[in-house]
């Protein structure tokens, strides 16, 4: 007998306790307002930018759409759950200096929440997509209808959004492979390894 599960052992396989003691407990991180917002705006943006030129009425409703998502993600980054909250991953310029150094040498420590590089993009992501929506319905009124510097400011801001969004996307994968964790699949179900 013993030398049979020493053989089991040896092929790679573990006794039964072994392999409940090893799975990984998970957190919950993501409450679902977050993750409704995040794949509600990741949706809407590629709808409004595919529509800009082509149905205009249609891109209008997104724009609105997507100004009353950013605002209530800003409402609930005062009032929503601990990871959620601006006070949990706003962090100064020195800490971000100091994080993306950390990422350069491979050595960035695993955050539950948002890293420090991650708050500052949602912070310029928040403030890119408010200054589109804002630009946007300028372009609606009387004061800026037809004008060319609105019109240009709100192409330049879609665009630089566009940039972050790579960045953004950069960032997750490139977390998700030193961390050893899927941050897509976290950002779906709400949860993340635990410490």
């Amino acid at each position: 007998m013993t030398a049979s599960r020493s053989a089991v052992g040896a092929a790679g396989a573990m006794p039964a306790a072994a392999a409940a003691s090893s799975q990984t407990k998970t957190v919950r991180v993501w409450d679902p307002f977050v993750r409704i917002f995040h794949w509600s705006l990741v949706g809407l943006f590629a709808l409004a930018f595919v529509t800009g030129d082509e149905i205009e009425w249609l891109h209008i409703r997104i724009g609105y759409a997507i100004a009353a998502l950013v605002a209530l993600r800003i409402v609930w980054g005062f009032i929503g759950t601990r990871h959620a909250r601006f006070g949990d991953f706003v962090r100064s310029p020195s800490e971000i200096a100091i994080y993306s150094a950390q990422v350069l040498r491979l050595r960035a420590p695993r955050h539950l929440g948002h890293n420090p590089a991650g708050g500052a993009m949602v912070v310029a992501l928040l403030v890119m997509i408010a200054g589109i929506a804002a630009t946007g319905f300028a372009m609606t009124t009387d004061a800026f209808w037809g004008s060319q510097w609105v019109e240009d400011l709100h192409e330049g801001l879609v665009y630089a959004t566009i940039g972050l969004i790579i960045l953004h996307v950069a960032g997750v994968v490139f977390s998700s492979l030193e961390h050893g964790e899927n941050l897509v699949k976290a950002m779906i179900t709400g949860r993340k390894r635990a410490r």
